[in-house]
């Protein structure tokens, strides 16, 4: 069996990152008989800014792309057919705020400690997309952790301090000189990466290829 190391450079604040990853288990889990996977999440912060109460998120778009807020509304409602399709609940995405998102990045280090990363970025996915919740705010991330079984307390202790913010900065650093500009990106065997969120058959084309010249 080959084991293929996967390392995920994305934001909480981006949904083509939530479609993605759905994606990606579609695709692992028609390799599961070929191949085993091993992920690790890399932070990517899509608004570094985090002063300011946050933007609603079509104005945000619209200005960001010079696009009117209608054509940013159409876009957001194919991305929720999409995500429906996957299984993921985005029932909000059109009513979010923007947000910073570097204290969820901590605590998605601070998760990966007890192998939960996966469950602390899929929980925060839909605070955010699914409930536009305020994935900035302490309480809101400290419900996603306690909703994995993650230690609330920890979790407000770990916010209320620095803990892994260097490690968060030297994750952004890293993968922005290895030529990240945007996200998803999957790097794969530390080697290949794959940009954007492919559709399952892409990945399993890309995967057997990768595993073939291993």
């Amino acid at each position: 069996m080959t084991t293929v190391q996967i390392d995920i450079v994305s934001d909480i604040a981006c949904p083509w990152c939530a479609i993605g990853y759905a994606r990606l288990e579609q695709a692992m889990a028609e390799l599961k008989d070929e191949m085993t996977f091993d992920i690790e999440w890399h932070a990517f912060e899509l608004n570094p800014d985090p002063t300011g109460d946050g933007e609603p998120i079509l104005q945000a778009l619209s200005r960001k792309y010079g696009r009117s807020p209608e054509e940013m509304q159409a876009n957001q409602a194919h991305m929720m057919e999409i995500a429906s399709g996957l299984g993921l609940n985005f029932s909000k995405l059109q009513e979010r705020h923007t947000r910073n998102t570097f204290d969820a990045h901590r605590l998605v280090k601070w998760a990966g400690e007890h192998g939960r990363q996966t469950e602390m970025k899929m929980a925060c996915f839909e605070a955010y997309f699914g409930h536009a919740e305020n994935i900035a705010s302490p309480d809101v991330l400290v419900q996603c952790a306690e909703s994995i079984g993650l230690d609330g307390n920890e979790a407000r202790e770990i916010l209320a301090s620095d803990r892994y913010a260097k490690a968060v900065r030297e994750d952004e650093a890293r993968y922005q000189q290895a030529g990240v500009s945007a996200v998803p990106a999957y790097i794969v065997n530390q080697t290949y990466m794959i940009s954007g969120a492919q559709e399952p058959e892409t990945l399993v084309g890309a995967f057997r290829e990768i595993a073939a010249e291993s």
